[in-house]
């Protein structure tokens, strides 16, 4: 589609038509479905990114399911919207193609749900997504901040917090079950709000919400059908409260809330 420095935009009707050409320098625009299989066509060409087709999702999230097979090797990707491109026509997915998933490593690079698929491509031909080793890759960032000097820390993880994290409220994407009330504990933040694991057997995934009121501490749930478990920022933008503890329906948490509006309630002294 265009070149720039010597890297391509290249549009294709299948993630078949990868190979070593596209080694490192190309943006590769196959118009396959973005699952397991098109990602293990590719991944041996080691393309610098990938915008496929997310297959309308489909069962089990399987037209999608290769982004993170990409991202485990350190390959950006991203795939558009179904109803916005054609499957097999990778002009199509390259004209009229909006982005509605990206791997963690496309996200650094500066992807964004919501764009064009032009615009994805561009981008990723710019920018550098920082290390692409394996590994964990730590995203965190402050939403707001109260009068008094605390912040709405969002992070995937409540193995993420920093110290400073006690006098913040922490909105992470692990489960609240023993082990997470463990790791609550001790960090001791201001308020949480963690993924209920879909709630699971016995409602283990939400057991830690009583272990951390016994302490004290002002906690809350998100619904696991709400915002995907393990990305907090989801669930800070989309998620609903399904469950919450005694000291955070003190300062005015409600099951059915949103997982922003809890995050500021909890921000209360």
């Amino acid at each position: 589609m265009w070149e720039k420095d010597g890297r391509r935009v290249v549009a294709m009707d299948s993630a078949r038509y990868v190979d070593s050409r596209n080694r490192d320098c190309d943006v590769v625009v196959p118009s396959s479905y973005l699952g397991v299989l098109p990602a293990r066509l590719m991944a041996p060409h080691r393309p610098r990114a990938v915008i496929g087709h997310d297959g309308c999702i489909g069962k089990d999230g399987a037209g999608i399911a290769g982004l993170w097979y990409l991202e485990a090797i350190g390959i950006p990707a991203a795939a558009a919207d179904g109803m916005t491109a054609e499957l097999g026509n990778g002009i199509d997915l390259y004209e009229t193609g909006i982005i509605s998933r990206v791997n963690i490593l496309a996200e650094r690079a500066g992807v964004a749900e919501g764009m064009t698929v032009a615009e994805a491509a561009e981008v990723l031909i710019t920018n550098d997504p920082g290390d692409v080793s394996a590994g964990t890759k730590i995203r965190r960032e402050s939403m707001a901040t109260s009068d008094t000097g605390r912040e709405i820390i969002v992070t995937d993880s409540i193995v993420f917090a920093l110290p400073e994290d006690t006098n913040n409220v922490l909105v992470t994407a692990g489960h609240t079950g023993r082990s997470g009330a463990k790791f609550l504990l001790e960090v001791s933040p201001h308020g949480f709000i963690c993924s209920d694991g879909g709630m699971s057997k016995n409602k283990a995934g939400i057991a830690g919400l009583e272990t951390t009121e016994e302490y004290g501490l002002a906690g809350a749930c998100c619904d696991a059908w709400s915002a995907p478990v393990g990305d907090a920022f989801k669930a800070y933008l989309e998620g609903t409260i399904s469950a919450c503890n005694q000291p955070a329906r003190d300062r005015g948490v409600e099951i059915g809330m949103s997982v922003k509006d809890a995050a500021f309630a909890l921000l209360q002294e």
